[in-house]
């Protein structure tokens, strides 16, 4: 028997009816009957819901619907069939960006000097690379390349390559003796001329331990 002042406890069916109304008055409050594709107001007055072909006699029984379990299952069927419909399309390829080809007109004239420092005994040797079409803001470049790295020949470690650089040029490349290279204050000197056009190189191997030394000069 309920206690004095409180009332009988609600039945199962009274409390989902209890339920549906607050979800209805929540929806009410929330959602905005105008944006949703499945609502439909019918010519005889009534409401229908698209989605599951029920019928409602106003936008509370209507909006009640929405939160229940049948529509809200439906619309996760909906969604993964509209999914497998219109799978995500692949990303666009992006485009490549290839570097430009340069088109080579052949090698540069060249000289070659050598000589010998008669003050240390040092050999030099002397590089002059005339680039008179080189294109317009290219400065020439140089490399020393170890004979291991080059594919042209079979590798000797007795020289080293020389390799000389400007567009539209061919590289060109000079097989030296692979002696240490002196690479103290004016001995390894590189120049541009670029009213010349001309690329200068000297440099001079280090003098080995016990060579001969020139003689004093005279007095």
């Amino acid at each position: 028997m309920a206690k004095a002042g409180m009332g009988a406890p609600m039945t199962a069916s009274e409390a989902n009816i209890d339920r549906r109304e607050r979800l209805r008055k929540l929806a009410l409050e929330t959602i905005d009957l105008a944006k949703d594709p499945y609502f439909m107001k019918n010519h005889l007055g009534t409401y229908e819901c698209k989605l599951c072909l029920t019928l409602h006699n106003n936008e509370g029984n209507y909006l009640a619907h929405t939160q229940g379990k049948r529509h809200q299952m439906n619309l996760q069927r909906r969604q993964a069939k509209e999914k497998m419909d219109c799978p995500i399309p692949p990303a666009p390829n992006k485009k490549k960006i290839v570097p430009a080809k340069t088109v080579k007109i052949g090698r540069p004239g060249y000289q070659v000097t050598k000589q010998r420092d008669s003050a240390t005994n040092q050999r030099t040797l002397h590089f002059s690379i005339h680039y008179p079409e080189i294109n317009e803001g290219v400065v020439p470049k140089h490399r020393i390349m170890a004979a291991y790295e080059q594919k042209k020949e079979a590798p000797d470690n007795n020289y080293q390559y020389l390799l000389f650089a400007a567009d539209p040029y061919e590289t060109i490349a000079f097989k030296i003796p692979r002696s240490d290279i002196d690479k103290s204050e004016g001995k390894f000197l590189a120049q541009w001329d670029s009213e010349k056009q001309v690329y200068s190189l000297q440099l001079a191997f280090k003098a080995r331990a016990g060579a001969p030394q020139p003689p004093p000069p005279p007095r």
